[in-house]
């Protein structure tokens, strides 16, 4: 594939400008900008989240699966951050939205109905996971703001909505295959 990136540093940013794939400068605060950087920002997240279920797969072995589910997770936000960049370069598809969705009711047949609001917690893993639903929630929110200036495809939109909701369901399940209860929500006054 060759060197994609000959120096690190251009200096061409240094007055708060950056340069899109065609040439374009923008703002480092635009909204596309804003959008891709909080795309990488969650895929951090993610690989955070992946590398922690790996190291965990030793004590839980039924883990791999939500690994095996999540990785190419990193590869399609780095498409998605792509596509912000170039939007000629459409990768994610409807086929990888219904992945996700496929993820999510074969994981929600396992635990069944939520009956209480749950917080992030329980064991690290967990709280990871949600760490990274609402890093795609804030990311979702930044293509929507995008989205409002420069309409994106409808995949865009849906693929991050449909992933908040499958790191949702993973960080429940993380709790039900490591044996910890969840962190049930207490209303004030009802603690005990």
């Amino acid at each position: 594939m060759g060197n994609r990136l000959s120096k690190i540093y251009t200096r061409t940013g240094d007055k708060g400008e950056t340069g899109l794939a065609g040439g374009r400068r923008v703002p480092k605060d635009h909204p596309r900008i804003e959008a891709i950087g909080e795309v990488d920002s969650l895929n951090s997240q993610l690989g955070l989240l992946l590398a922690e279920l790996a190291e965990g797969q030793a004590r839980w072995p039924d883990l791999a699966e939500l690994e095996e589910a999540l990785a190419p997770c990193q590869h399609r936000l780095f498409d998605l951050g792509g596509e912000l960049a170039m939007p000629e370069y459409q990768v994610v598809d409807t086929a990888e939205v219904e992945r996700l969705e496929a993820a999510i009711d074969r994981w929600n047949d396992e635990l069944g109905p939520l009956e209480n609001f749950i917080l992030p917690g329980g064991s690290r893993l967990v709280a990871q996971a949600h760490v990274c639903r609402s890093a795609a929630r804030t990311a979702e929110r930044r293509l929507q703001t995008l989205n409002g200036e420069e309409p994106l495809r409808a995949e865009l939109l849906a693929y991050l909505n449909r992933l908040s909701d499958l790191l949702f369901v993973a960080g429940r399940l993380i709790a039900r295959r490591q044996g910890i209860g969840e962190v049930l929500w207490q209303a004030a006054g009802k603690a005990g």
